[in-house]
Formats: C-alpha cells, structure tokens, sequence
C-alpha cells in the first residue's frame, strides 16, 4: 500500500527458477514506469545466474523499477547514476548468491538427513514417524528370470513388465 502497488503476484513454487506462473503473469504484464517491489531478494529467485539476468530484463528492457523492501540499496528509482548503479549491481550479486547458496544449503542438509535414515525393505525410514520415503517396492521374484528373458531377446522388456505387473 505504502508503494501504491494496485496487484500482488505470488507463487507456491520454490524461486529455485523463474519458470513460475506468478512470476511469468508479473512479467508479461509489465510496462515502463512500473514498479515492482519484493519483500526479500530471495522471494524473487534463489538462483545466482537468473536474478541477474530477470533484473536486467526487468529494469533495462521492459524499463521498469524494482524496490527490494529489506534491502534500501537495491531501489532503483534512487542512486541512477553510475556509483548507485555499480552499488546497486554489486549488492544484488551478493544478495543473489547468499540466496542461492542458502538454498543449496538446504537441500544439502535434507539430502543429509534422509540419507541418516535407516533402511527398512529397500526403502529410508523416517526413525521418529516410522514413514518411510518413496513408493514401496513392488514384489517380484521372477525378476530376474524375466531379466535374462529381455537380455536373450526371448521376450520383449514391454512383455516381461507386464507379465510381472510393473511398468516400463
């Protein structure tokens, strides 16, 4: 309100990318003299490359200006000379790459737990729910003879999977 922005666009998926339909509707409805404000620098996107390249997209070919609300330096309606655009360019690569390394952070740290997981029939247990992670796995002992099957040329991989009720 503060801005006067008169629309909000949101999106549910992670900023690992900028292919969101949120972010997509924002863009293609953007015009010169607009402004776009983020809360956080990593509500627009956590990935180092792509923020600066939808930034420039956005402040030098559609000509729009972008206020990043935690971050004053980062106000492009300010500082248009050369020293605030050199500021303003070396904040938002800092900030894009703080963004994108917390998200692979992240992931490292999930990766890490789910790997600590004990195994439980072929699948990881979760030791403090008792889930388990993926699908459970179907049985099937004659596997491997419908394996040499595929592999002789005997029968087709198509027919063994479904003699054995598993797809492809």
């Amino acid at each position: 309100e503060e801005f006067g922005v008169d629309r909000v666009f949101s999106d549910k998926q992670s900023g690992k990318n900028f292919d969101r339909a949120g972010y997509e509707e924002m863009i293609s409805e953007l015009n010169e003299g607009d402004l776009v404000v983020v809360s956080s620098l990593d509500r627009l996107g956590r990935n180092y490359d792509e923020i600066g390249v939808q930034w420039e997209i956005i402040t030098k070919e559609i000509k729009a200006d972008v206020v990043v609300l935690d971050m004053p330096l980062l106000d492009t309606r300010t500082g248009r000379d050369l020293t605030g655009t050199l500021i303003a360019d070396i904040v938002l690569k800092l900030l894009a790459y703080m963004a994108e390394s917390e998200r692979q952070k992240t992931m490292d740290r999930q990766r890490e737990g789910i790997n600590a997981m004990p195994m439980v029939d072929g699948r990881r247990v979760s030791a403090k729910t008792g889930r388990g992670f993926g699908r459970e796995s179907i049985p099937t002992p004659e596997f491997e003879k419908f394996l040499e099957k595929a592999k002789s040329g005997e029968m087709s991989v198509a027919k063994c999977c479904k003699e054995l009720g598993i797809s492809r």
